[in-house]
Formats: C-alpha cells, sequence, structure tokens
C-alpha cells in the first residue's frame, strides 16, 4: 500500500460534501421500492437491492443505521425519522435473537446510534426514549453474552451460528453489544442465577479472538506471517481446546480472508478505545499486539496501492496479475474481485488505532483508503443503482455474488454492511475534521 501521509481529515472535505449528497439520495430509493416483505436487503443485483442469499438475518440494522448516520452528518430530519420509526417498528424482534452473532451489527447501529445522539445532544433528550433505547441495548448485550463456549484457562468465546465449536474474527465487532449493556449496569443471568459480567465475557472473548485468529510470525505461529487472520477457529467442546483453522468465506485457512482481516482491524482498535480505562493491562496489551499485528499486515500485504483488497490474499487468479501490490486495484480486471466493504471497515480500523496511539501512519493510511473509496470507480452516483459503495463482495465461495453481463467475476455492486461502514467512515472523519466529538460507539457513556 502506498500510504499518501500529507493526507489530513480536512482534505477530503469536497469528496465528503459530495458522498453525504449521493448517500442521501440512494437511502431515499430503498426506503421508496423495497419490498420488506422480502426480508432484510443484503446485496444488490444490477443495481437494486435484494435479500439475496442470508445466512442470518444480519443486515437489517445496516439498513435503518444508514439513515440515523445520514441524519448525524447532515441533519436532515427526514432521515433520522426513517431510522428511528423503523428501529422501532422493524428491529425488536432482532433483540431476542439467540441464534446469530450480530448483535452488535443490528442492534449497536439502531438502537446504539440513537442512544448515542442523544447523549451527545444531537437528538432531544426524551427520557421515556431514552429508557426504550437502554433497555433494547441491556437485553441484546445479554442476549448475545448468552452464546458462550469456555474453552479453559479463564477463556471462552461468543460462538458463531455454525455452533459451539466456531469462533468466527467477525465477532469482535458485536462485542459492541455486551460493551453498551455492561455501561448500564446490566449483567447476565445464568440458569443457576449467578450473575455473569459483560465486561469479562468481553474481554475474554476479544483475547480468544487475538489468541486463536490472528497470527504472529513466532513461537506457535512461526511457520505463518505475522497479521494474517483466519476467518474461524474451531475448538473441541467438551474439553475446550483448540483444533484447527478453517474458514467459511475465504479461500483458504492458511490465507486471508480481507474482510475478515478488516473485522478484526475494526474491532480489536474500537475495544481499545472502549477499555481504556480498564485497569486490566494484560487484556489491553494482548489486544494491542493483535491490533498493531492486523492493522501492519493489511497496510504492507493484503492490498493494492490504493489501500483496497482484493477478496482473499491468497486467491488463486492473483497469481496471473503480476505485482498487483504495486498498482491501484481494478474492480473490473477478469481474475479476482476487490472487496470494498473490506476496505472501508478496515480505514475505519486504521484510522481509531491511529488517533488511539497518536501514530500518524495508521491515520494516514486510513485516509488514503478513504480517498480512494469517496470518488469513482467506488462511490456511485449513478440515479439508478441504489447502492453506495460499488464492488463490495458477500460469499465468493459459494458464488453468492452477481457477475454482470460481459465479465467474469463479481463486480459494480453494493451491500448493506459496506454502505453502511463507508458511513460510519465519513461520520469519523468528519468529526475529525471538525464536525464534532470524537465519534465512538459508546459515545456519552463512561469508559469500562
Amino acid at each position: 500500500m502506498e500510504i499518501n501521509q500529507a493526507l489530513r481529515p480536512t482534505d477530503l472535505g469536497s469528496r465528503m460534501e459530495q458522498f453525504w449528497k449521493v448517500s442521501g439520495t440512494k437511502i431515499d430509493m430503498i426506503a421508496g421500492s423495497y419490498d420488506n416483505s422480502k426480508g432484510s436487503p443484503v446485496c444488490t443485483v444490477d443495481g437494486i437491492y435484494t435479500a439475496g442469499r442470508a445466512w442470518t438475518d444480519w443486515t437489517q440494522g445496516f439498513q435503518y443505521g444508514s439513515a440515523i448516520l445520514q441524519f448525524d452528518a447532515t441533519g436532515d430530519e427526514r432521515f433520522l425519522e426513517l431510522g428511528r420509526t423503523a428501529t422501532l417498528d422493524r428491529m425488536t424482534a432482532h433483540l431476542t435473537d439467540f441464534g446469530v452473532h450480530d448483535h452488535g451489527f443490528n442492534i449497536v447501529s439502531t438502537y446504539g446510534n440513537l442512544w448515542r445522539l442523544m447523549n451527545e445532544g444531537g437528538i432531544e433528550e426524551d427520557p421515556r426514549e431514552r429508557r426504550l433505547y437502554e433497555l433494547a441495548l441491556k437485553v441484546s448485550g445479554a442476549v448475545q453474552a448468552r452464546r458462550w463456549t469456555e474453552i479453559g484457562g479463564g477463556l471462552g468465546y461468543i460462538y458463531s451460528f455454525n455452533g459451539r465449536h466456531s469462533l468466527f474474527v467477525d465477532t469482535i465487532r458485536s462485542l459492541r453489544s455486551l460493551a453498551l449493556a455492561h455501561l448500564l449496569g446490566h449483567v447476565l443471568r445464568d440458569d443457576a442465577q449467578r450473575e455473569v459480567s459483560l465486561l469479562e465475557r468481553l474481554k475474554q472473548h476479544a483475547v480468544s479472538t487475538a489468541r486463536h485468529c490472528v497470527y504472529y510470525g513466532e513461537d506457535a505461529d512461526i511457520y505463518d506471517v505475522r497479521g494474517r487472520v483466519a476467518h474461524e477457529a474451531l475448538f473441541n467442546v467438551a474439553d475446550g481446546t483448540s483444533r484447527c483453522a478453517s474458514t467459511q468465506q475465504g479461500y483458504s485457512p492458511f490465507s486471508t480472508w480481507t474482510r475478515g482481516l478488516a473485522w478484526a482491524i475494526c474491532g480489536f482498535a474500537e475495544q481499545l478505545e472502549f477499555l481504556r480505562a480498564c485497569p486490566d493491562e494484560e487484556v489491553r496489551a494482548v489486544l494491542l499486539e493483535a491490533a498493531r499485528a492486523v492493522c501492519d499486515f493489511y497496510i504492507e500485504s493484503a492490498t493494492a496501492a490504493d489501500g483496497v483488497p482484493y477478496w482473499d490474499t491468497g486467491a488463486p487468479g492473483l497469481a496471473a496479475m503480476g505485482d498487483w501490490r504495486s498498482v491501484p486495484a481494478d474492480p473490473f480486471n477478469e481474475r479476482e474481485p476487490v472487496d470494498s466493504s473490506a476496505a472501508a471497515i478496515a480505514a475505519q480500523g486504521l484510522l481509531r488505532l491511529g488517533t488511539y496511539l497518536g501514530e500518524q501512519r495508521y491515520v494516514s493510511a486510513a485516509l488514503t483508503v478513504a480517498s480512494a473509496l469517496f470518488a469513482a470507480p467506488y462511490l456511485s452516483e449513478s440515479p439508478t443503482h441504489q447502492g453506495l459503495l460499488l464492488h463490495s463482495v458477500y460469499h465468493r465461495p459459494r458464488g453468492w455474488d452477481n457477475i454482470p453481463p460481459g465479465h467474469s467475476i463479481p463486480c459494480g455492486e453494493s451491500s448493506m454492511w459496506g454502505d453502511y461502514h463507508a458511513r460510519e467512515l465519513a461520520l469519523l472523519i468528519g468529526r475529525l475534521a471538525g464536525g464534532g466529538p470524537y465519534l465512538t460507539f459508546f459515545s456519552g457513556g463512561e469508559g469500562a
């Protein structure tokens, strides 16, 4: 990745202005035409959002959370009303969804953003409405924390929808649900009516992810590369022992699915922010080592020159693309698709870690990625395309992504998570450029 060290948040002002203008039109298009009876929108096909082949119902929070972020950035109350009404009308079932590891996606993106805005003074204080948001966040955090597998050594993890044996790297971002419920004074009560600390489960899951999904190139990982990430870690649930690495959406367990890498980058960085006041220095040290490793790997090995990655670092077609890291990513090539959603997620994490550490290298890397994403060929300005961020990939191994006529790989489509995280990234950059307080999911709450 070729980092533009001269970039500062204020340098993206004109692109940000155009970004939010385009973003609003996309939200209006979806709200005016999407049939919610078909399920939550997942990806576009020929520019139109469809429910697609969803594993779980994990994208609806991004749909309505996007409207809330649009209001946050622009002050247009139409979007607040859209996001708030849809949250109250359609997100309730997600609160008690015991079958997924996605509460940080669905619930924090909706109820959490509304709670944050009230804390920041972005929306009017309403005690009854506040209690509703806080009740939702408490329930969500406890439900998410109940999906628990212990692995010994005082550790455990929130298991994925694949089963108790499965730890997904993605779930590091759902720790936001546990964090907010803990901040609000909530605990989980187990079958024996014992109180279970949500903060302790958050820390245990984060450490388990750092130890079993991230490689460090030393000791037991000496055969591997520092900062590489496995999508899934598998365990023997009978005795809690680690068995092997796996992947669901990547090319192989021994290459790096770049959106999984991005979830790790973003998740570790924001948990470091949340745990800033945490007296557990050992946990913070583990998370910081993991955060540095994954960010360095992204910058040094995982992306093209403009900071946009292809879908997997081991994707076989990359071998035929020459020195692909030395040139900007080409979403229209005929070998391997890029994943702009991974870039948007990773950029936010890079920006957070750089701000947390006061290290300009990570900040500049994030802004380099954002500069690429907030312009052609990634920003969708077509008046008929419902997506915001083009060239997102969902599930390459299962063939779930649309391949347009005349192409041999997926390109030109958008995803709900890619569009949402592009908006989160833009809002964070706008705040850093002078548009408000530093943006965190726990803004207005006290640290851990």
